[in-house]
């Protein structure tokens, strides 16, 4: 009697666990659907600010390996301002062509935006990788395009794709 109980209790112990492991698939198998919106703001950017972080300096040179650029831009929609964008991009190749890995945290109201990209100097629009927020943009996504007007102006869109919280219907 006690062996055809506790072998009744492992049939159904395995039946439950069966049937909550394809609950879990079925609900991963139903992928959320992202909702998109575009962001576009003009930019007013900060002074240029270049940080001499490396002691190692090439006389010939502005820049050395590791040294990092600056900067804490204005962000305007219709006229007002919305919000800021403040990062650092540091040095990766000073020649012969100047390139940067940038970090940003886009600020609003609402929350932050992250991104990351990896930039050079000149008019060529700049593409970035939204890389998580904060506050209504915990659960955001995407891509981004900086374009640069000349030294003071830009416009920067951002193409925001806001996922399923982790756990819920993912």
């Amino acid at each position: 009697m006690r062996k055809v109980a506790l072998t009744s209790a492992a049939v159904a112990l395995v039946l439950g666990l069966t049937g909550v492991a394809a609950a879990a698939a079925s609900q991963a198998a139903q992928p959320s659907t992202p909702t998109s919106k575009t962001l576009t703001f003009d930019v007013v950017f900060s002074p240029f600010t270049p940080i001499a972080a490396n002691n190692v300096r090439d006389p010939n040179s502005l820049f050395a390996l590791g040294d990092e650029i600056v900067f804490h831009d204005q962000l305007f929609a219709n006229g007002t301002r919305v919000g800021d964008d403040l990062g650092s991009c540091v040095i990766v190749s000073p020649a012969p062509e100047l390139l940067n890995s940038c970090t940003m945290v886009i600020r609003l109201q609402g929350g932050s935006i992250t991104a990351q990209f990896a930039t050079s100097p000149g008019p060529a629009p700049k593409p970035l990788a939204l890389t998580g927020g904060t506050g209504s943009y915990r659960n955001v996504g995407g891509e981004g395009t900086l374009v640069e007007f000349g030294a003071v102006n830009g416009r920067l869109t951002l193409h925001v794709l806001s996922f399923a919280p982790r756990g819920e219907g993912a």
